[in-house]
């Protein structure tokens, strides 16, 4: 069920993409092996951001999202039994509860997709990562798939509900392996993971 429901959200981002006069370019995808499960990990510039992954990545992923998102009517119900994972970061204990639950959804063979900055940027600017994800992705021995998005800042302002055509690109970068690192490695991995991140938002 939930690849079902995932399915209809990749049609309803790639018509409300398609209607709102947005051009969404997409490059770097022949670096995902379709058939083995990531830890997708993208900045994140805007509330549009989420329209643009689903519509045009081709690969069948998990949010992960913060947990007052699953108490919207409807919405909320949706994305449980899309079997997109709910983590809560006001206490340790329910977020490591979150992080074993993704782990056992990765082992099954499903990705997920993580905003390592936890919010939406205030300016455009890539800001600190927090450790979840990465916690995350040691503990499952997963790659993660660094993956820049440009112009969505542009299309969908944060202070505004109005979306103005323009044009998003996104950059998948090549897998970064975590089957050989302890939480020791993990402050390393978070910068290796940015420096890619970054390097082809620049670009």
């Amino acid at each position: 069920m939930g690849r079902i429901i995932h399915s209809y959200a990749r049609a309803w981002g790639w018509v409300i993409t398609r209607s709102s006069g947005v051009q969404v370019t997409l490059s770097g995808v022949d670096h995902i092996d379709r058939d083995r499960p990531y830890i997708l990990m993208a900045n994140h510039q805007g509330a549009y951001d989420i329209f643009a992954l689903l519509a045009y990545l081709p690969v069948d992923f998990k949010w992960l999202a913060k947990a007052g998102l699953f108490k919207i009517p409807i919405f909320g119900w949706a994305m449980g039994a899309a079997g997109y994972i709910s983590i809560d970061r006001k206490g340790k204990k329910k977020a490591l509860e979150s992080i074993e639950i993704a782990v056992a959804k990765i082992r099954g063979g499903a990705s997920v997709l993580v905003f390592p900055e936890g919010t939406r940027s205030p300016d455009g600017e890539i800001h600190p990562f927090k450790r979840g994800g990465f916690t995350l992705a040691i503990k499952a021995g997963a790659p993660i798939v660094p993956i820049s998005i440009r112009g969505s800042r542009e299309v969908l302002p944060r202070s505004s509900l109005r979306v103005k055509p323009g044009k998003i690109e996104i950059v998948v970068g090549k897998p970064i392996p975590t089957d050989n690192k302890s939480m020791a490695d993990r402050e390393g991995l978070m910068q290796e993971v940015r420096a890619a991140i970054e390097s082809t938002f620049a670009r």
